[in-house]
């Protein structure tokens, strides 16, 4: 195996195993319809960031680091939106998730 065949095989894995460490979170604000617990912000952040790995991907020629912040992506701005429709912009906004990043009630 040539060491460029290792690199996209590692990169492949690394790849599979984070992208699909976001079905999970996905698949329970689906079911439950509420996404109360999901922190806006930091999805919003991890959005920005996956965008410029996706970036940083095509500047290499990675495809596997594309395809798999490709799919991270889009599974983050489903969550997003799922955020949104359930739980209202304001209080996706507001809230901040289960952080306790949002506005306190005096």
């Amino acid at each position: 195996m040539t060491h460029d065949s290792l690199r996209d095989l590692i990169g492949s894995v690394a790849g599979v195993c984070t992208t699909t460490s976001y079905f999970p979170q996905l698949l329970h604000v689906w079911r439950r319809k509420s996404a109360k617990d999901v922190s806006f912000r930091m999805f919003s952040i991890m959005c920005i960031g996956v965008a410029f790995w996706i970036v940083n991907g095509c500047m290499y020629h990675s495809w596997p680091m594309v395809l798999a912040n490709s799919l991270a992506l889009l599974q983050s701005l489903i969550i997003l939106a799922l955020k949104i429709r359930y739980d209202g912009i304001e209080a996706a906004r507001d809230a901040g998730g289960a952080t306790g990043e949002g506005k306190s009630t005096p």
